[in-house]
């Protein structure tokens, strides 16, 4: 009877503890406007219109290591060494010419994710393109973006 007792005496305190606890923790805070998260804006409503041949020109960088093998945007796997790179608008399987203006290299790649996310660029290269026009040296430059082709996304 003694060792029933004791443990009724636990479970009867073990229950305080645990509800004076759960009486502390603070309540959901509600806003009335929806909390930014992420770092991804989303495209206008009302989507500019571009054309095969023409011409856009900004600021580029490239990424690789650290998004091999994620999913890109458009749902296909990563892959840094191949030839594409991210747009904010373009649709998806938009074939862009590249010219690196400080060296004049060029490369073809196709659109295949969203991005980047810094202000005043305006393309993002795989690695693979990046270096075949030597933008893996410099990091960031300015390019000319022409359009071959546009996708259908």
């Amino acid at each position: 009877m003694n060792y029933y007792i004791k443990y009724v005496v636990y479970l009867i305190i073990t229950a305080l503890i645990t509800f004076t606890f759960q009486s502390c923790t603070p309540a959901p805070r509600f806003r009335d406007k929806p909390v930014k998260r992420g770092h991804y804006k989303k495209p206008s409503k009302s989507p500019k219109q571009f054309k095969v041949g023409q011409i856009l020109t900004g600021e580029a960088s490239w990424y690789g290591p650290k998004f091999n093998g994620r999913k890109t945007a458009n749902g296909e796997v990563f892959d840094m060494n191949g030839k594409t790179a991210a747009h904010k608008e373009l649709p998806f399987d938009t074939w862009v010419e590249v010219t690196n203006l400080a060296n004049g290299k060029k490369v073809n790649v196709r659109i295949n994710d969203r991005g980047p996310f810094v202000k005043k660029r305006i393309l993002d290269l795989s690695k693979g393109a990046a270096v075949e026009i030597g933008l893996d040296k410099m990091g960031v430059t300015k390019v000319e973006i022409r359009i071959i082709s546009l996708g259908d996304k």
